[in-house]
């Protein structure tokens, strides 16, 4: 991504940390301006205007509104996002910020007239050496193994997908993390969703990153979580915790000029962490205690340059949950798949065109199932 960058001197805080002397600090902009074109068909029914669906691909909620029509077009410029880094040197520190905005999942606007949408945070931490805390990637995703889809995130269901506050520590090859907790709940028979916000204990995370001498880079990350469910629900106080535990394998491998992306994550109580939260991270049984439920997903992407302007990348992406029916009912969300091929053309580096066909399908635990085929044409300008 390019980005426009300049050197100044600040003063203040990091005018004392330097012991009086001018720190230098190195500033740069960027992000991206991009406008999509997106054709629907909702096998049934499309959800009203302004729907999360109707924004990118989400698990979950494509299984449409019945009397709606099934085909849509929606024209929107909400990826668009810029971002501001700092870079200064501390008496041989490195010191670090990041913040980067968006106008993704927002609902406040509409189509009527302003289409106007709020900036929403997606990254702001700050990084000191070896440490970072604020907002960012959770250390058990790897974001440099996602394929380059049209779609907002792509592969959906088949990666972990998550930012938010952390500490994280790295040495090396290594990373470690304690990450903001969230524990998501299915009620014992089915229902509406419960989020537990009460739980003390941080979700730990760490992860290992290596090479190979063919230039390919993976990675290896682990989380152990405490699901906790501590309020009262309708009239049911409930005081339960269960752990949870997930290990994730990514990497992106050159084939000649090509590359192969791929992530494959299996574990219990992962929930939140794994399909936009497709799946609970567990379910309360008839004692009212959390049982947590297992689940597996991945995709495999393959990038092909025909030039040194036109690209395609295929992806197929899947993701299962094992549900205790008798505890779940059979409402609740069972597998996902999705399937996308494009072809995208940059006339110079900044400046890309794209195509994208995408189709997904859904599934609950009771045979419900719903679809979407989507065309998206995108024009992006890095800035």
């Amino acid at each position: 991504m390019k980005k426009k960058k300049l050197s100044l001197y600040v003063a203040g805080a990091l005018l004392a940390m330097s012991g009086g002397a001018q720190a230098a600090t190195d500033m740069t902009f960027g992000g991206y301006i991009k406008a999509d074109v997106m054709f629907s068909d909702y096998g049934n029914g499309a959800p009203d205007s302004g729907s999360l669906s109707r924004q990118f691909y989400v698990p979950g909620t494509i299984y449409g509104t019945t009397g709606n029509g099934k085909q849509v077009v929606d024209f929107q410029a909400r990826e668009s996002r810029f971002n501001f880094k700092t870079v200064t040197d501390v008496e041989g520190h490195t010191l670090t910020g990041f913040i980067e905005l968006d106008f993704m999942t927002h609902t406040d606007g509409n189509e009527r007239v302003s289409n106007s949408y709020s900036p929403r945070i997606r990254h702001a931490f700050v990084t000191y050496d070896n440490w970072t805390v604020g907002q960012t990637w959770t250390t058990f995703q790897n974001p440099g193994a996602l394929p380059e889809n049209l779609d907002f995130v792509g592969a959906a269901e088949g990666t972990p997908f998550v930012r938010q506050s952390q500490l994280r520590y790295t040495n090396g090859n290594w990373q470690f993390s304690i990450e903001n907790p969230e524990t998501t709940v299915t009620p014992l028979g089915g229902g509406g969703r419960i989020t537990s916000g009460s739980g003390v204990v941080p979700d730990f995370v760490g992860r290992y990153n290596f090479s190979a001498g063919n230039g390919s880079a993976y990675s290896v990350a682990a989380i152990i979580r405490q699901l906790d469910l501590e309020q009262v629900v309708g009239t049911t106080q409930y005081d339960t915790s269960e752990l949870g535990y997930g290990v994730s394998f990514a990497g992106v491998i050159p084939v000649g000029k090509d590359d192969l992306k791929f992530t494959a994550t299996y574990g219990e109580g992962l929930g939140r962490y794994m399909a936009l939260n497709y799946a609970n991270a567990g379910v309360l049984d008839s004692n009212g205690d959390i049982q947590a439920i297992k689940s597996f997903g991945g995709f495999v992407a393959y990038r092909h340059w025909w030039s040194e302007q036109w690209r395609s990348s295929l992806t197929v992406s899947a993701f299962t949950a094992d549900n205790d029916v008798a505890l779940t009912g059979g409402t609740v969300n069972k597998e996902a798949y999705s399937g996308y091929v494009n072809l995208l053309y940059s006339p110079s580096k900044p400046l890309t065109f794209g195509v994208e066909y995408m189709h997904a399908l859904n599934e609950r635990e009771d045979g419900f199932d719903g679809d979407l085929n989507r065309i998206i044409f995108s024009a992006k300008y890095a800035l």
